[in-house]
């Protein structure tokens, strides 16, 4: 579904992406792209989104390359970081002026109603809490039926019941098939929804493979302590550097290895 090749970015004399290549292919999986701050999640992910233009490499969604067009966007569906929307704008008008830019059928009153927004619609959204704005801004990512789902940090400032709803949601959505790339901090989310992890680190990919591989790389039970080892400079069984890049540039599995690139 979606294939990275040799993606490189740079902010002025920041390196932010070195050789980025990954493939997400797998229907009906929620893979976790984590790393420290200013590790190049973000970037990688608004490089797909075409938010970001790579100073090299390149993007294809189901088959057809990125660079210069738009209608692929049309099939992901995209939940920012930091959402900012009119703060004199009513939560119903937020909505609806969505619907009006873009085409297709929607659910967002089953989304109103697992986040419980009804008593919030005819507010502004300059009044309401962050919790709140968070449920708006996830009613706004699943509104639509895309087959790509991208959520940038999308447990930020929610309470434990609309958690709860929000990992049903995603549940429900990888059950019909679809590809979940998420970005967070929250490693017990990782623990409970995570299919794979890829974890960056200076623009690099440092580790792809499943949670448990991980864990046991390093030789922990906890996946915090796992994912702290790679950020102490850990190297886990192997001391070996290992290669990720099959001869026509994909990235090939490598069952979870510590991929050390120079």
């Amino acid at each position: 579904m979606i294939t990275i090749t040799n993606l490189h970015k740079a902010f002025k004399e920041q390196q932010v992406l070195s050789g980025i290549s990954l493939s997400f292919e797998q229907k009906g999986c929620l893979s976790a792209i984590l790393g420290p701050n200013g590790s190049g999640k973000t970037t990688l992910i608004k490089s797909i989104l075409g938010m970001v233009l790579p100073d090299k490499g390149d993007i294809l969604v189901d088959g057809s390359p990125t660079k210069k067009q738009w209608a692929y966007r049309s099939r992901i569906d995209y939940l920012p970081q930091i959402a900012r929307f009119p703060e004199n704008l009513k939560v119903k008008e937020l909505i609806n002026m969505i619907k009006d830019l873009r085409t297709g059928s929607t659910r967002e009153k089953k989304l109103i109603e697992i986040f419980e927004l009804e008593p919030y619609m005819d507010k502004k959204l300059g009044t309401l809490s962050g919790g709140t704005k968070q449920k708006v801004n996830l009613t706004l990512a699943f509104m639509y039926d895309s087959p790509i789902i991208i959520l940038d940090e999308p447990t930020s400032g929610l309470d434990p019941i609309a958690m709860i709803r929000l990992k049903a949601l995603i549940e429900e959505e990888k059950q019909r098939g679809k590809l979940v790339l998420v970005t967070t901090h929250i490693i017990s989310f990782v623990e409970e929804m995570a299919d794979e992890i890829v974890f960056l680190l200076d623009g690099k990919i440092y580790f792809r493979g499943s949670k448990e591989s991980l864990k046991t790389q390093f030789k922990e039970a906890n996946l915090e302590k796992a994912i702290a080892n790679i950020l102490l400079g850990e190297k886990g069984q192997s001391d070996q550097v290992m290669q990720v890049q099959s001869p026509n540039g994909k990235v090939v599995n490598t069952g979870g290895q510590i991929i050390l690139k120079a």
